[in-house]
């Protein structure tokens, strides 16, 4: 599968090559489908699950828009982590365990994040949610591609 995935994005790369690494090309293009997947759960959950009212799971009351977070950010995980270690950045000879640890505690720092600008932007702002997730996304990719170069996925 997963030469299938690097030969399918390879093969566009060919017009960015002057304009970038093949590395970021991949990211990109991985990343992108994690976002777009990621969004579309996260649309759907609020949407058409969750009805945009209050989810209470195990006595504990949240809002939507919390609750599709949570939800899509474990789906994402998951997807994210397997086609950056064995698409974007197979060129780390970091332990896949300390990879996925390293992972986790971005990804974990990436969450806390987004919820935080997410709960200003729709509770404060009053940004409609979807609207704010988008957003929120936008910049936590950012900081997603540096850390995940340069820290968990690094070249020792």
């Amino acid at each position: 599968m997963k030469k299938y995935i690097t030969a399918y994005i390879d093969f566009f790369y060919p017009p960015f090559k002057k304009l970038m690494p093949v590395e970021t090309f991949r990211y990109l293009a991985c990343g992108s489908t994690n976002m777009v997947l990621g969004l579309a759960l996260y649309y759907c959950l609020i949407n058409f699950y969750f009805h945009n009212e209050n989810v209470t799971i195990a006595k504990m009351v949240f809002k939507p828009h919390n609750a599709a977070l949570f939800i899509s950010f474990c789906f994402n995980f998951l997807l994210g982590f397997l086609l950056n270690k064995f698409v974007v950045f197979t060129a780390s000879s970091l332990r896949g365990r300390i990879q996925l640890f390293r992972y986790f505690l971005s990804f974990f720092a990436n969450l806390c994040i987004n919820y935080f600008l997410l709960k200003i932007l729709v509770e404060f702002l009053h940004i409609e949610a979807f609207i704010a997730q988008f957003c929120t996304t936008l910049f936590i990719v950012t900081i997603s591609y540096v850390t995940q170069k340069y820290f968990t996925f690094k070249k020792v």
